[in-house]
């Protein structure tokens, strides 16, 4: 799927170096409107010659070892750092493929990042966008990045 290498390197690299952890990256797919469940998710929303959004979706497991890891400091529930880390990740990973999409810079404008988070809960984007979504696995924890994109001639 086009862009899920482009994913795996930004994930990869920002994963390693601002957080210190190694990820594993699964096969890409197309995710459907299903829920997420007992997750956190950060938002990104692009906007200009091309529109749609990158997210990133972890459990709440994953959400809290990302941010103790990220904040060097124990987290033990999902709060307003949780969703400020889990929403700074995001904006890292959009500004990596916003480099890549829009070399030139000019062309697509980011969003203020945003975190959806709950028991039960749906993210529905641009209706007909390409859409890829990568899995990701660390220390037996999991979670998604997922990239929506429509290019407007």
């Amino acid at each position: 799927m086009e862009y899920a290498q482009d994913i795996i390197d930004s994930t990869q690299d920002i994963f390693s170096s601002m957080i210190m952890l190694d990820v594993t990256p699964g096969e890409s797919f197309k995710r459907s409107d299903e829920k997420l469940s007992n997750s956190i998710s950060g938002i990104i929303g692009l906007a200009g010659n091309t529109k749609g959004m990158l997210a990133i979706h972890m459990t709440n497991q994953a959400a809290l070892a990302v941010t103790t890891a990220f904040l060097g400091m124990d987290v033990e529930e999902i709060d307003e750092d949780v969703r400020d880390a889990i929403g700074e990740l995001a904006n890292m990973l959009a500004g990596s493929i916003k480099s890549i999409l829009d070399p030139g810079g000019s062309d697509i404008k980011l969003s203020m990042p945003s975190a959806i988070y709950g028991e039960d809960y749906t993210i529905d984007c641009l209706a007909d966008a390409q859409s890829v979504t990568v899995p990701f696995a660390f220390d037996g924890m999991g979670f998604m990045v997922e990239l929506q994109l429509r290019k407007d001639s």
